[in-house]
């Protein structure tokens, strides 16, 4: 299966985008289209966002949302773990290998502004 994209409700788009903007920069992804203050896009290909943040305008509170970037290497999801960290995020997880998921499995796990709980995953061997 492959994501088209998902999109995030945000409580405040400035503080999110600050988030992610630091965040996903370590796995490649930055900001490929920008309507703020009402929704921004992000990808790794210029031009084709797959993951949205916009404000928070539909449904009834809070539910928690899971989403996993993919990386290329260990070092990448712990250069993610460290922007994420560094801006204050909840740490769900820390870089680990996740074996019950599968053998080479490494990533690690935060909640982002709004809760969310928000993943970087590789399956590559360490360099």
């Amino acid at each position: 299966m492959t994501l088209h994209h998902i999109s995030l409700q945000c409580t405040d788009v400035t503080e999110a985008a600050a988030f992610y903007d630091a965040a996903l920069a370590p796995l490649g992804v930055s900001r490929q289209l920008d309507f703020a203050p009402h929704a921004i896009g992000y990808g790794s290909v210029p031009g084709q966002p797959d993951f949205w943040i916009g404000g928070f305008d539909s449904g009834d509170g809070f539910r928690e949302t899971h989403v996993a970037f993919a990386a290329k290497s260990r070092d990448e999801v712990d250069a993610f773990f460290t922007a994420a960290k560094t801006l204050g995020a909840e740490v769900l997880h820390e870089p680990r290998l996740w074996p019950e998921y599968t053998p080479s499995y490494y990533g690690a796990f935060v909640r982002d502004p709004d809760g969310n709980n928000i993943e970087a995953v590789t399956f590559a061997e360490p360099a």
